[in-house]
């Protein structure tokens, strides 16, 4: 694709093309990823395909980024944050780890990495599309437990990413260097129930 435009356009099948191509990105990664099977995939001509996105970048970042924001979002409205502290941090838990996890977590993560000098505002905007939605959801639930009495944080942002981080222990290290491709649910357990107890352990009220 010529890249000298930098504009998206919307239209009818828009939301057609992005589906296509995101079943082609995930399957055959950025370089891998052809404009001929992504408009096969998405059943549209090359020509309209070009119309909505002038270049193969474009189209990527734009499938990563509504990609995250919906996982983020899905995650986010179901954790019921009236709970009891140690039930909404175990759920919050499973969310982010089964998002992490997922095939598509998997995926799109590998991508920014391996894109990483190519498109250098990929990470950022994969960041600010879904971990740091989160991480603003898990602040004003945290703020509001505070204000509750049922938990004791002065620093916000520093327990969230806290949390995060407990999150990952073990799993994420194995999974990002290719050790283990895929965990139990007793691994991915005795993670979340670590992350819970320690972190309440520093603060609960």
């Amino acid at each position: 694709m010529a890249q000298a435009a930098e504009t998206v356009r919307k239209g009818r099948k828009f939301d057609q093309v992005l589906e296509g191509a995101r079943k082609v990105f995930l399957a055959d990664g950025f370089e891998g990823a052809s404009v001929d099977d992504i408009a096969r995939a998405a059943g549209v001509s090359k020509a309209t395909l070009y119309s909505y996105f002038p270049d193969k970048r474009l189209l990527f970042m734009e499938v990563a980024r509504l990609e995250c924001i919906r996982q983020g979002e899905e995650s986010i409205k179901e954790i019921d944050t009236m709970a009891a502290p140690e039930r909404v941090l175990a759920n919050a838990a499973r969310h982010m780890l089964g998002f992490m996890l997922s095939d598509f977590g998997q995926r799109v993560f590998r991508i920014c990495v391996a894109e990483a000098d190519r498109f250098p505002d990929l990470g950022r905007q994969f960041y600010e599309s879904g971990p740091m939605m989160v991480r603003t959801r898990m602040k004003e639930y945290f703020a509001d437990a505070v204000a509750r009495g049922e938990l004791k944080i002065d620093d916000l942002d520093l327990a969230a990413d806290q949390f995060a981080e407990l999150c990952k222990a073990d799993l994420f290290p194995r999974w990002v260097f290719n050790i283990d491709p895929s965990f139990t649910q007793e691994e991915i357990d005795r993670v979340i129930s670590g992350a819970v107890t320690t972190f309440m352990a520093r603060y609960g009220a």
